[in-house]
C-alpha cells in the first residue's frame, strides 16, 4: 500500500475540533470501534462520542468493556458496549446478531482490535497464528458480516482499518510475493494464500530467509494482509462510492502494545483518526493509506497505490 518512492501529501486541519459548518453527522450516526476498552480504541470512542455520534465500544473482556463504556456514559456520551472477540468467529456471529437487533444500521466501522506478543526489540513468531487470526482474519470476517447493515450512503458509510507502516509493501523482500500483492486484479483469495504461505513458513522454521518483513514479522504480515484487503474492498465499492474504505497508521503511540513507549499519546492519535473518519463527503477518498501524527493538527496522507 505504501511505496517508498511515492511522495506524501499533507492534509491540514485548522484545529483539533471540526468546524460546525462541516458537520454532516448526528446522534443517529452509528459507529463501531473494536478493541476499545483502552488505548487508541477507547480514545477514539470517546472522541467520536464527544462529537455527537452514537458509538458501540467493543472488547473481548466483558468486565473491562462494561467499565470503559460506563465511564464514558457517566460523561453524558452516547456509548454502548457489546462484547466481541474478533479472533473468534462464533463471537463475531453473536455480536452481529445483537447489533442487528439493537441498532439495525451502521455508518462507520473502525477495525482497531489487534494483538502483538513481542516487546519493542523482540521478533518472535511463536504466536503468529493468533496474530494473523486477530489482526487480519478478525477484521475481515467482521467487516464481511457487517457489510449488509451499512446504510450504503456516499455521505456517511466509512470503514477505517487501523494499520501500520510495518505492513507496507516496501517491507517485503520477496519479489514474488510483492508482485502478487501489487497486482491490479488482486483478490481476497490471493491475499489469504500469501498469509497461508507465511504461516507454513513459520511452521517449517524457514520464515527468516523467505523475504518476509524483518521487524515484528507476524504483526507486519497481518497488517500487510489487512492493507491489501482494504485495497480489494475499496475497489469492490469504488463504483457508486457507497462505502469508503481506508487505512490509518497512527504511528508510534504510547499504548500497552508498545509498553507505554511512543512519540505521542493515544488521545492524540485518536483525534487524528476521528478527523479522518469525519471528513466531509466531498473530501472523502477511498482506498488510501493515511499516516497520522497525534502531536499536531496535521494528518500526513501517503498517496499510495491502493
Amino acid at each position: 500500500m505504501e511505496s517508498a518512492k511515492e511522495p506524501a501529501q499533507a492534509v491540514p486541519f485548522s484545529s483539533p475540533f471540526l468546524p460546525s459548518t462541516r458537520r454532516w453527522w448526528s446522534k443517529e450516526t452509528v459507529a463501531i470501534v473494536t478493541g476499545a476498552n483502552r488505548g487508541i480504541g477507547f480514545a477514539l470512542v470517546q472522541r467520536l462520542a464527544e462529537l455527537g455520534l452514537t458509538v458501540i465500544l467493543t472488547a473481548r473482556d466483558s468486565e473491562r468493556g462494561h467499565c470503559a463504556a460506563q465511564a464514558l456514559r457517566a460523561q453524558g456520551l452516547h456509548v454502548h458496549f457489546l462484547s466481541l472477540d474478533v479472533s473468534d468467529p462464533a463471537s463475531i456471529k453473536t455480536f452481529v446478531a445483537l447489533f442487528r437487533m439493537k441498532f439495525g444500521t451502521l455508518d462507520i466501522l473502525v477495525n482497531n482490535a489487534a494483538v502483538s506478543f513481542n516487546e519493542i526489540n523482540e521478533n518472535s513468531v511463536k504466536h503468529a497464528e493468533t496474530v494473523i487470526n486477530t489482526n487480519f482474519y478478525g477484521a475481515k470476517l467482521l467487516t464481511e458480516a457487517l457489510l449488509p447493515m451499512f446504510r450504503r450512503s456516499p455521505s456517511t458509510s466509512r470503514i477505517l482499518n487501523i494499520s501500520s507502516r510495518l505492513g507496507s509493501l516496501n517491507k517485503l523482500r520477496n519479489p514474488d510475493i510483492k508482485n502478487i500483492l501489487e497486482s491490479e486484479n488482486l483478490s481476497v483469495e490471493q491475499i489469504e494464500a500469501v498469509v497461508s504461505l507465511f504461516l507454513q513458513d513459520v511452521k517449517n522454521g524457514r520464515w527468516e530467509w523467505q523475504g518476509w518483513p524483518k521487524l515484528w514479522t507476524d504483526y507486519a504480515v497481518s497488517k500487510l494482509a489487512l492493507n491489501a484487503y482494504t485495497r480489494v474492498l475499496a475497489k469492490r465499492y469504488e463504483v457508486g462510492r457507497d462505502i469508503s474504505v481506508n487505512c490509518f497508521c497512527p504511528g508510534f503511540t504510547q499504548t500497552s502494545m508498545t509498553g507505554g513507549k511512543g512519540k505521542h499519546t493515544a488521545e492524540g492519535a485518536a483525534d487524528v483518526g476521528a478527523r479522518l473518519l469525519l471528513l466531509p463527503p466531498q473530501e472523502l477518498p477511498t482506498g488510501k493509506f493515511f499516516v497520522g501524527s497525534g502531536s499536531s493538527s496535521t494528518t500526513t496522507f501517503v498517496n499510495s497505490k491502493l
